[in-house]
């Protein structure tokens, strides 16, 4: 073989080898680029269900509050209520002129007390909060200490409260109250009289006695009407117009 020949065959072999390597270059170059596409792919797919997850977050934070505000809005309709009651139970109070409601209630005597049966007197019917307390007792007090002045002038006196007949007792025994005191457990003749009213203490709203008296005259009509009293120097207000009565 000549070296001519020898030559050759070394040069081919060369050539083989180096196309080769640049083949197996070129594929590992191709797997890299198809591996780099998959990896590129993957985020996108984590950003979508983010994205979806996201979603379903915000849904869930808006459905607690549409159940919130239907728990709210009973509460105010409540409130709205009450106050309609309220106003409504005071345009009820009897005016002067208007027959005077009638009523049979137990009082601390252990008999049923009713209006119609003191027909052709005068009769001062008051209403107050609660038996033994400072305003209300010296408010009886102080009609007990005129009743000589009272009976001159005809007239009779009816306290009522939502009261038992057991604390009227109490309450009669203790300061020695010489005049019928009605038990109005039911509040219904409070509301007869238009004096269950919404109060207001220190910002605490609830429904109670609204402290008022009604004269009534001889043919049980109202003839003067004391919506919201003041403990001092009311007894000498009644008498005065109890003399106009005549």
């Amino acid at each position: 073989m000549t070296v001519k020949k020898v030559m050759k065959k070394s040069v081919k072999k060369a050539a083989k080898k180096t196309a080769s390597k640049k083949s197996s270059a070129k594929k590992a170059a191709a797997k890299k680029t198809i591996a780099k596409k998959a990896t590129a792919k993957k985020p996108t797919a984590k950003k979508s269900t983010a994205k979806k997850t996201t979603v379903k977050k915000i849904t869930a934070k808006k459905a607690p509050t549409k159940k919130t505000t239907a728990k709210k809005s009973p509460a105010k309709k409540i409130a709205r209520s009450t106050s309609k009651i309220a106003s409504k139970a005071s345009s009820k109070m009897p005016v002067v002129g208007q027959p005077a409601p009638d009523f049979a209630l137990q009082s601390d005597t252990n008999g049923t007390v009713s209006l119609s049966r003191y027909i052709g007197k005068n009769v001062v019917l008051y209403f107050y909060p609660k038996d033994d307390t400072p305003g209300c007792t010296r408010e009886a007090c102080s009609f007990q200490e005129n009743k000589s002045k009272l009976i001159t002038s005809d007239a009779i006196v009816i306290g009522v409260s939502p009261d038992t007949v057991d604390s009227h007792k109490k309450f009669r025994s203790k300061y020695g109250l010489d005049f019928v005191l009605v038990a109005d457990e039911d509040r219904e003749l409070c509301q007869a009289y238009g004096v269950w009213v919404e109060k207001n203490n220190y910002g605490k709203k609830y429904m109670g006695v609204q402290r008022a008296t009604f004269l009534i005259d001889r043919h049980g009509r109202v003839a003067y009407v004391w919506p919201k009293v003041s403990v001092d120097g009311h007894t000498e207000e009644v008498l005065h117009e109890l003399s106009r009565l005549g």
